[in-house]
């Protein structure tokens, strides 16, 4: 027996009473979570004036205490409240920081042109669409084939932003993505992550032993490789993105060739899922970075990180000493990548990610030591971090 007392009336409702009731549910719900989104953007006006950061974790942690508690007596039980509130909260956030960015940098626009790997459908289509809708009520999308071509169409001016893939929690770093920074005028503004989950899609009616080729973009490949071995005498087809894959199996219509790509993403070529979860991660998830040709100022409130390369030279102990200057500042690194400069064999440039605000007075101060001490140096971009954890509660 259930410890709160069930709804008579709904007990005794036909099927169709009960749907047309859910039905009704759902938009009173869809109702209240949009006066939900109003309200924490109101919060995040509030918030500004008071010069207070963005997330107070511990008002986070008694709103979900207090949700909790008070679900328990209608039967929804603490995993149920939180994961769903885990959702809403970090909505929250996002929206908030994307109202207080806008309203900083006067980026704040009725549209948006944005540059973007591939076309409808793909993971980078997808993303561009979570990212650019807190910011814009319109996206003008400008799918490409390349990354190259991606970056040219907003250094000529052509695309306001572009966004670019640049690791993968399967595959890794995204190398072409990285050397292409070294050489862009473009600086980082934004990033994002995105869940990828990897589908087998083919035509309706396709039968799985009777497959000979599959199409997919190389990441995808390779983020899938173990679940490819096992398939055999299945030619791999690579193409320049999971739309552009989803594409050939529409046009050619042959049973005989799938693609591997996003669910929805296949949904609007007409293809139907025939395996699900092909990574070799089950947690497999991108990072984006948002590229514009003006850097941008962020907010205090907000949580910010900094991307710069850094070239030490091959001095022993080089690296070491750029790393303790970050240290000695109080400065946390969150990523260090080096790629092989063209033309000095050997020789590494250094992408460094750290978790700190370019405007802050010990990120200046240690750039200034950083620049004493290396041989090159230069800031991509410093940019608000959407690395949003969860706020943890401990119930009895």
């Amino acid at each position: 027996m259930p410890f709160y007392e069930p709804d008579k009336e709904i007990i005794n409702m036909e099927l169709d009473e009960i749907r047309h009731a859910i039905s009704d549910t759902d938009q009173q719900l869809l109702g209240l979570l949009a006066k939900r989104r109003q309200l924490a953007l109101a919060v995040a006006d509030a918030k500004l004036a008071q010069n207070k950061p963005i997330r107070d974790q511990k008002r986070e942690q008694e709103l979900l205490v207090s949700l909790i508690g008070q679900g328990k007596p209608l039967g929804l039980d603490a995993q149920y409240v939180t994961r769903l509130y885990h959702v809403i909260i970090e909505d929250s956030v996002l929206q908030q920081q994307a109202k207080i960015q806008g309203q900083l940098n006067g980026t704040d626009s009725p549209a948006v042109r944005v540059a973007f790997l591939g076309g409808q459908g793909s993971y980078s289509y997808w993303a561009t669409q979570k990212y650019f809708t807190r910011r814009a009520a319109r996206i003008i999308e400008q799918g490409c084939d390349s990354f190259n071509e991606i970056v040219q169409a907003v250094e000529t001016g052509h695309a306001d932003y572009a966004l670019l893939p640049i690791e993968n929690t399967s595959s890794g770093s995204i190398n072409e993505v990285y050397d292409i920074l070294q050489h862009t005028r473009l600086s980082i503004v934004g990033e994002l992550t995105h869940p990828i989950a990897h589908c087998l899609l083919g035509l309706p009616g396709t039968d799985l032993t009777k497959i000979r080729q599959v199409c997919a973009h190389p990441q995808v490949i390779a983020q899938c490789s173990q679940y490819l071995q096992g398939l055999s005498q299945v030619k791999i087809e690579y193409c320049d993105s999971s739309s552009d894959a989803f594409n050939r199996i529409k046009q050619q219509q042959d049973p005989t060739v799938v693609a591997i790509g996003g669910e929805e993403g296949g949904q609007l070529y007409g293809l139907e899922v025939l395996t699900r979860d092909l990574a070799n991660q089950k947690d497999n998830v991108s990072r984006f970075i948002v590229v514009a040709r003006k850097p941008v100022t962020v907010a205090k409130a907000l949580p910010a990180k900094t991307t710069f390369i850094m070239y030490t030279g091959q001095q022993p102990g080089a690296l070491v000493d750029a790393l303790l200057v970050l240290k000695q500042h109080g400065i946390s690194m969150g990523k260090l990548e080096s790629r092989p400069i063209n033309g000095n064999p050997w020789e590494e440039m250094f992408y460094v990610d750290v978790f700190a605000n370019l405007n802050d007075y010990a990120m200046t101060r240690a750039l200034e030591e950083l620049n004493k001490i290396t041989k090159f140096i230069k800031v991509l971009g410093c940019y608000p971090s959407e690395d949003i954890e969860p706020t943890q509660v401990t119930t009895g």
